[in-house]
């Protein structure tokens, strides 16, 4: 139970850490749409990213079978989406609905940071009340 505050905080903050990722790949989407030829990217799911280094899934057996699909963390894929006659593959509007949910996220999880923290400190008495 003594690590469960930590290992919460570090897991909060690998997901806004790839959040501020997927938002960088994402501008660089829109940035380019209208650069003739060019395919909008996204970072693979954030379940992915937490696989292991190598992008296989970690094994709490050695019965069972290594996962092969995952993608390496930070490592971008593309999105199949119709080309333009420019041979442009960038939909604005999905990109404008994927930024807006992974702000959404960044939000969630900074508030959740904020308030495992709080409780933390609550618990060794350094909070306000």
């Amino acid at each position: 139970m003594d690590t469960l505050i930590p290992g919460l905080l570090n897991l909060a903050g690998q997901r806004l850490d790839y959040l501020a990722q997927r938002q960088t790949v994402l501008a660089r989407n829109v940035a380019n749409t209208d650069t003739p030829g060019y395919i909008a990217r996204d970072l693979p799911p954030f379940a992915a990213a937490l696989a292991g280094a190598d992008g296989t899934m970690r094994r709490s057996s050695p019965r069972q079978f290594t996962g092969n699909g995952a993608a390496a963390p930070g490592s971008t894929r593309i999105r199949p989406v119709a080309q333009q006659p420019d041979g442009n593959a960038v939909p604005l509007d999905v990109e404008l609905k994927d930024i807006a949910a992974t702000a959404s996220d960044q939000q969630l999880v900074t508030n959740l940071y904020a308030k495992y923290v709080a409780m933390f400190q609550l618990t060794l008495g350094h909070g306000n009340g």
